[in-house]
This record gives structure tokens, C-alpha cells and sequence, in this order.
């Protein structure tokens, strides 16, 4: 019990305490930093197949969807926690991202299972372990820091082993939930419908890596390495050329879809990236909304599901509608708006922004209406 309180305090201190930091420095930066994190390395072979590893696979992919995002998408900076094979702790892996005040963290990993049938993909996001497998996934990524010297004072008493370190975890598992899940369900979206490759869905569970970085973040699972097929396709080239643009293409869309601008030389691939909300006209100030929904199907704004949430209006981006409510100018009053949705059910709801009906940032809206 002593412990289970020690690990809540530190959340709330962890988790209160960076936020505001990241968000402070947030409106400062111009670049959108993405931390890209090669699992595994060095001693930690991470899972091993008949003929290949873990470590080398994942660090190939990082580093091919680190090219693709340098090479097509300016104005985004890409941060390895490792480019080579070593072994690299997991605290110091969310270090990195934290000290850069990184936008996302995108961890890369490969399966393995006891059954050699077990196949196809999966994204997790940080959260609650759902069932039984969920939780063993998690302790199997976490494990890794029972490989690094001073373990015990180094991670504050967080056991990997333990089901009440994850229970303690799951206090804050929607911090930056939408965010995580919204490129999550992309990655899923282009493993299933670009590489024809099995959905294992967007899930959820208490990885170290996710809960210790301050910014959104998502772990893949890109295959099972256990799986003889399917450890001779994610070491094929045509493999590893599908599945890092796969993660590429992915981020294009969620960066596209939520910074409301198209870099003069990136590839859209003729996807639509109208931002336009239906009501807004030309103001010279931002307004500050709270999205709460989103749907693949057009949904009426007068549907009973929306009958709790006032002022109920939507967008349209990369073929999703998303709905929000309020419009206000004053970004305080825009929070205490967000707090009461939440508390109508809609924990993962979270603030966007638009000048003259197009979607910006949460920081270029500060800049506006100074």
C-alpha cells in the first residue's frame, strides 16, 4: 500500500508538472519535433525469431520512417533515441523526448507470442490493460529495465512485474489520449487497407515509455516475429519498405489533419484536408473550441447522443467529422468548457483552434489574440 501511494504522488507530480511545462514552451517553438524510438538495442535483443531479432528490425524501420518524414514533410524535425545497437535505457529514451519538448513520441516494435499462428498488427496507446493480454504485453516491453544497473533507485520502486504498478498507472491513462489514438486508428488504417495486413486494433495497456513522456505517443507492434511468414516478410525489404511508409503515411495524415496547413512540397496523395467548420466566419481573432467526438459517418447535430453538450458543431478533415462545442476567444473560458464536457462522459475531449473558419494551433491562436 506504502508503495501504491508513493507511485500516485509521483504521477501527480510527473504528470501536472510537465504538462504545464510543455505547454508553456509549446507556444515558443516553431518546429513540430517527433521522437522516433528504435525498441530494444544492444544487450536487450528484445524478441528473437528463427533467424532474425527484434533490435535490428525496429531500428531499421526507425530509421526509414525518420527519412521519409526529414525528406517530405519540412517543417518537422525528427529525434532518434538511438541510431545505432546499443542498449539504451528506457527512462533515458523518454528523457530524450521530454529534454527536445517533442509533439509526439512513436516507439516501433515487433511481436512475438507462444503460438506461432498469433499474426498481424497492432498500435497501443498509453492506458488501462483491458484484459489479461494487454497487461502481459506491457510487462514484456517494461521488462527491459530489469536489464539496466541501479534499476531499483533509478525507476522509483515501479515494479514491471507488478499488477498494482499498473493499476497506480491507469489513474492518468487519458493525459493525451485523443491525441495518441488519433494516430493510432491511422496506422491501423494503412496496415489494414494499403498493406492488407490483419487489424489487431488500437489498444490500450501501462507502457513505461508512454507514461513517462510528456507529450502524446503511440508503441506499434509491427508484426510477429514468432510467426515464420511473417518474420520472413518484416525482414524482406519489400516488407520493411511497406510498413515504415505504412507509419510515414500515417503521421503525414495526423500532422496534416491537425496543424490545418499542407507544406508547399509534400505529397498529399490527393487525400482531403478541408478544415473548414461549418459556422465560423472571418473574425480577427481565433476562437478556441472543444472537440469531444469523432466519426467516420456524418452524424446530426441534433442526434440524441449530443442532447447533454451545448453549442454542438462540426468539422470535416481527411474524411473524419469531428464535433465539437463553445466558441470562445478567451482560452480560460474554453478550458472550464472542456472540464464540464469531460465531465459529462467525454474524458478524452481536448481544445482546438480556428482563425477564419481554418483549423490552426493551440499556439498560433495564443500569438492571435495577444
Amino acid at each position: 500500500m506504502k508503495r501504491y501511494l508513493i507511485l500516485c504522488c509521483l504521477l501527480v507530480a510527473f504528470l501536472f508538472g510537465n504538462s504545464d511545462n510543455n505547454n508553456n514552451l509549446s507556444s515558443k517553438k516553431k518546429e513540430f519535433i517527433v521522437v522516433i524510438d528504435a525498441g530494444h538495442g544492444g544487450k536487450d535483443p528484445g524478441a528473437v525469431g528463427k533467424f532474425s531479432k527484434e533490435k535490428d528490425i525496429t531500428l531499421d524501420l526507425t530509421l526509414r520512417v525518420g527519412q521519409y518524414i526529414e525528406d517530405n514533410i519540412p517543417g518537422v524535425k525528427v529525434i532518434y533515441t538511438r541510431t545505432t545497437d546499443v542498449f539504451l535505457e528506457l527512462y533515458k529514451r523518454a528523457e530524450i523526448a521530454n529534454k527536445a519538448h517533442a509533439d509526439f513520441f512513436i516507439s516501433i516494435h515487433c511481436n512475438a507470442a507462444a503460438s506461432t499462428k498469433a499474426h498481424g498488427f497492432e498500435t497501443w496507446v498509453m492506458g488501462l490493460h483491458k484484459n489479461a493480454d494487454n497487461l502481459e504485453v506491457a510487462k514484456k516491453e517494461n521488462a527491459a529495465m530489469l536489464l539496466e544497473e541501479d534499476y531499483g533507485n533509478q525507476y522509483e520502486g515501479f515494479d514491471p512485474n507488478s499488477d498494482e504498478t499498473y493499476i497506480t498507472l491507469s489513474l492518468f491513462q487519458d493525459l493525451y489520449l485523443a491525441q495518441s489514438t488519433d494516430l493510432a486508428i491511422r496506422i491501423q488504417d494503412q496496415f489494414r487497407e494499403r498493406m492488407g495486413k490483419v487489424d489487431r486494433s488500437v489498444k490500450q495497456a501501462g507502457f513505461y515509455v508512454l507514461w513517462k513522456t510528456s507529450m502524446p505517443g503511440v508503441l506499434i507492434e509491427a508484426g510477429f516475429i514468432s510467426n515464420a511468414e511473417e518474420e520472413v516478410y518484416i525482414n524482406s525489404e519489400e516488407g520493411k519498405t511497406d510498413i515504415a511508409s505504412a507509419i510515414y503515411r500515417a503521421f503525414k495524415e495526423y500532422y496534416i489533419s491537425n496543424y490545418g496547413r499542407i507544406p508547399e512540397n509534400i505529397n498529399v496523395d490527393n487525400q482531403s484536408t478541408n478544415t473548414e467548420i461549418t459556422s465560423l466566419v472571418v473574425h480577427n481573432k481565433a476562437i478556441y473550441k472543444v472537440q469531444f467526438a469523432v466519426s467516420s459517418t456524418k452524424i446530426a447535430i441534433s442526434d440524441k447522443r449530443f442532447s447533454e453538450i451545448s453549442d454542438v458543431d462540426y468539422y470535416e478533415q481527411s474524411g473524419m467529422y469531428k464535433y465539437v462545442s463553445g466558441n470562445f476567444e478567451d482560452i480560460n473560458q474554453a478550458i472550464k468548457h472542456q472540464n464540464s464536457i469531460r465531465e459529462k462522459g467525454y474524458s478524452d475531449a481536448f481544445l482546438v483552434a480556428f482563425h477564419n473558419g481554418k483549423r490552426i494551433t493551440i499556439s498560433e491562436a495564443k500569438q492571435i489574440n495577444q
